[in-house]
């Protein structure tokens, strides 16, 4: 029996880069799709518990759900999905999802995450623009194939989660990357509403990319293909073990004894 590949997002189930996978995909597994109603970006992995949620079937094996990319993996998981997904794709974004900022406000990279929480091998994939503003998700989709046919037949390590970022084509290659900064100037947007109330948006900040050589944001700027694994422990151990830290709280543990 072909293996089950999940695919979610969160720009929602009718994205040209869920389709895209869903397309090019199709003959490498058994692909079902279930993914937000609607764009769900920046909802990291936040979860729906203070309402129901609801999910509609659009057509054979692809569902939609009213809630967070997070959501849509417990749901189709628990309720929805055969069997467990041999592996989960989330994507493809437009736009990237580069650095420790991108990665932590992400409903791209959370669906991953949340996938590899669950113990399924995960991944996350994402798409720059070119200077046209043209996203070539077909192109980056075959190559997502030839990913995924290699983590069908080599497990990845436990607790990682892939993101994958694509620059605009001709791509030079692809590198393994560590993350890199994406360093966001705060902008917030005050207007008032026809009561004269103040209502605010938080706007995009224009971020500055900064990294060294094989950081995912210099390496993407270069036209590389990015492939980061992210770890699900954020543990910091040299922190652990610095002594000024230790003697910190071991002090404070003394005052309690």
């Amino acid at each position: 029996m072909k293996p089950l590949i999940f695919l979610t997002n969160d720009d929602g189930f009718f994205a040209e880069g869920i389709e895209a996978l869903s397309r090019n995909l199709k003959d490498l597994g058994r692909i079902y799709v279930v993914a937000p109603d609607r764009e769900r970006s920046t909802t990291s992995l936040s979860l729906t518990l203070r309402r129901p949620l609801r999910v509609k079937k659009i057509k054979t094996n692809t569902y939609a759900v009213d809630g967070t990319p997070a959501d849509c993996v417990y749901i189709a998981l628990k309720k929805l999905l055969p069997q467990k997904p041999s592996l989960l794709i989330s994507g493809i974004n437009k736009g990237p999802n580069l650095g420790q900022q991108d990665i932590s406000y992400s409903g791209t990279v959370a669906a991953a995450i949340q996938g590899t929480f669950l113990q399924i091998p995960s991944m996350a994939v994402s798409l720059l623009s070119d200077k046209n503003h043209q996203y070539s998700y077909d192109f980056s989709a075959k190559i997502v194939k030839s990913i995924a046919m290699k983590l069908l037949e080599n497990k990845l390590p436990e607790n990682v989660t892939l993101n994958i970022n694509f620059p605009p084509p001709p791509f030079k290659g692809i590198k393994l990357t560590k993350l890199g900064q994406k360093r966001y100037n705060p902008e917030v947007i005050e207007k008032k509403d026809p009561r004269k109330d103040s209502y605010y948006w938080i706007g995009p900040g224009n971020p500055k990319a900064e990294g060294a050589k094989n950081s995912d944001v210099m390496v993407v700027k270069e036209g590389y293909i990015s492939i980061t694994p992210l770890h699900t422990d954020l543990t910091n151990y040299k922190t652990i073990q610095h002594p000024t830290f230790k003697n910190i709280f071991a002090s404070i543990a003394d005052e309690l004894s």
